[in-house]
C-alpha cells in the first residue's frame, strides 16, 4: 500500500495574530505541522502497517522552513519527502499549488492520496479537492473513518447533522477530519531515523512550469482583524415590553433584522 500525504506548514494555534500594512506579520511565530495534516499521516501510516508493505511519502510546497515540518512528519514514521521549493510560489493560491502538487505526484507510485480536511490558518479547503481534479480522481471530504479493501475504499465522512458513506475505486483522494484517529507522537528513535530519510527538493522548471504558468489566479489585498466583541446587553423590563425593546435593538442597532 502506497500512500502520498499532503502536509502543510501553519502557525501554532496558540499564536497571536497580527497585521502589518495589511499583511500578516510572521515575525517569531511558531510554526507547526498543520493539525489536521497530522490525522491523514496516522492514517496513512495504519493503512501501510495494515498493508504489512509499502511507502509513505509526505509532500509539500514552501521554502526551506517547510522542510521542518516534513522531518517531524519523517520522525513520526514517513518513508521519505518531496518538497517544491520555488520562489514563485511565495504568493501561490490554492490552485496552483495544486497544480503543482499534482505534477510532482505525477511522479509517485500511490494507491491513497491523504490530506487534512483544511488548513488552520486560511481554513479554504480547496487544495486537496483541486489536487483530486487536477489528478483526475475521486475524492471524499471530511473523513471519521477509513477501510481499504484491494482497490476499493469505504469512506465516513461528516455531513450536516450526521454521517455519510461513500464507497469509491482506487486511487483516490481523502480529507482527514478531527476524529478519524488519534496521532502518534514521533518517538526518539523514529527521530534519529528521521535524519537518514531522504528530503527530496524539487523546482518548478523540474517539474515542467514556468513562473508564469502558474501565476495566481486569485489575489489577497488586505487582511483585517475582526473587531471586538462588545460586550452584553441585558434587557429589563416585564417580558412584553422586553420583547419589542428587544426587536427594536436587533433591528435599529445590531440590524440584524
Amino acid at each position: 500500500m502506497n500512500i502520498v500525504v499532503s502536509m502543510k506548514q501553519t502557525f501554532d494555534t496558540e499564536a497571536t495574530i497580527t497585521l502589518s500594512n495589511g499583511k500578516i506579520n510572521s515575525a517569531g511565530v511558531e510554526l507547526v505541522v498543520n493539525p489536521y495534516d497530522e490525522f491523514a499521516l496516522e492514517e496513512a501510516l495504519k493503512l501501510k502497517e495494515a498493508a504489512g508493505e509499502g511507502e509513505v511519502v509526505l509532500v509539500s510546497v514552501g521554502g526551506e522552513g517547510v522542510a521542518k515540518a516534513l522531518r517531524t512528519g519523517l520522525a513520526t514514521g514517513a518513508d521519505r519527502a518531496v518538497l517544491i521549493d520555488d520562489p514563485a510560489l511565495a504568493d501561490a493560491d490554492e490552485w496552483a499549488v495544486a497544480v503543482a502538487l499534482a505534477k510532482a505526484i505525477e511522479q509517485i507510485e500511490y494507491d491513497v492520496i491523504l490530506a487534512g480536511r483544511m488548513a488552520i490558518d486560511d481554513g479554504s479547503s480547496q487544495v486537496a479537492v483541486r489536487l483530486a481534479d487536477a489528478l483526475g480522481l475521486p475524492s471524499v471530504t471530511s473523513v471519521l473513518k477509513l477501510d481499504v479493501d484491494g482497490k476499493k475504499a469505504t469512506a465516513t465522512k461528516e455531513i450536516d447533522g450526521g454521517t455519510e458513506d461513500i464507497e469509491v475505486a482506487l486511487p483516490a483522494v481523502f480529507t482527514a477530519q478531527k476524529g478519524l484517529n488519534e496521532p502518534r507522537l514521533p518517538s526518539m528513535a523514529g527521530i534519529m531515523k528521521s535524519k537518514k530519510k531522504e528530503i527530496k527538493s524539487v523546482t518548478l522548471a523540474e517539474l515542467g512550469f514556468s513562473a508564469d504558468d502558474l501565476l495566481p489566479k486569485t489575489n489577497i489585498q488586505e487582511f483585517s482583524l475582526p473587531s471586538p466583541r462588545a460586550g452584553g446587553h441585558i434587557v429589563d423590563g416585564e417580558p412584553a415590553d422586553a420583547a419589542k425593546e428587544l426587536a427594536r435593538l436587533l433591528r435599529e442597532e445590531a440590524k440584524v433584522i
